[in-house]
């Protein structure tokens, strides 16, 4: 595991490079369905932020690896009724999209913690099956997390749809680029643009990115959900 870390951190900083960074975009190690143990493991090599699918299973990482200094993120779709438990468990939650989330989160964050980071979802290929919000909702709900105290707008998340054509996988994170240099201008604060995953966070990075999401490339083949000890699933709700 060590030497996968290595080896996705000099990709991401050749990468990087080739996109004109002075530094490389952030790694963020998707840890969903993985081990408390592998976690640890992947922390001893250095790697510090995390993101999970679910709040119960980030839950119970969390408290069994409170003494690491980890930051985790929230990537996964976020059930209204799950806001309370996710403003708590997370550092940044970056899957809000819809207007029920920002205030659900607003409401149930500590002040004491500082504000929660938050990342607009974006549906950017208008699939119906994926979470995310349209183009033309952003702007609202940008507006109402930067005028919430207990939250920080941080930028946009996607998941673009895996086209094998990779032409169609860059116009989408094109698009994402283009939303979020748009949000920028009116958001000072906005300053992360989070896509890419495993098998193509090299081209994110040459379109815009500044955080990837990697998990296969790190962990190896994903543990099934029903693996995860103490952990169900329950079904999504608006």
């Amino acid at each position: 595991m060590t030497d996968s870390l290595q080896r996705v951190r000099e990709q991401l900083a050749q990468a990087s490079l080739a996109a004109g960074r002075d530094e490389p975009a952030f790694l963020l190690a998707v840890s969903k369905t993985q081990s408390a143990a592998a976690v640890a493991q992947l922390a001893a090599a250095g790697q510090s932020a995390f993101g999970e699918n679910y709040v119960q299973e980030a839950a119970a990482k969390r408290s069994e690896l409170a003494a690491l200094a980890l930051q985790w993120h929230l990537i996964g779709h976020l059930q209204s009724n799950k806001c309370r438990l996710a403003a708590d468990v997370f550092d940044w939650v970056q899957s809000v999209d819809r207007m029920s989330l920002v205030e659900g989160l607003a409401k149930a964050r500590a002040r004491e913690r500082g504000p929660l980071n938050v990342l607009i979802q974006v549906d950017v290929d208008a699939e119906a099956s994926k979470s995310g919000c349209r183009p033309d909702e952003i702007a609202a709900l940008a507006e109402a997390i930067s005028t919430a105290p207990t939250l920080r707008l941080r930028g946009l998340m996607a998941i673009p749809a895996p086209h094998p054509d990779l032409n169609l996988r860059a116009q989408a994170f094109r698009r994402m680029r283009a939303l979020f240099e748009s949000l920028r201008g009116s958001h000072p604060s906005v300053d992360t643009l989070s896509m890419g995953m495993s098998e193509d966070f090299q081209l994110a990075v040459a379109e815009g990115a500044t955080m990837v999401r990697v998990g296969s490339a790190l962990f190896g083949p994903r543990v099934p959900v029903d693996a995860v000890a103490g952990y169900s699933p329950l079904p999504p709700s608006a």
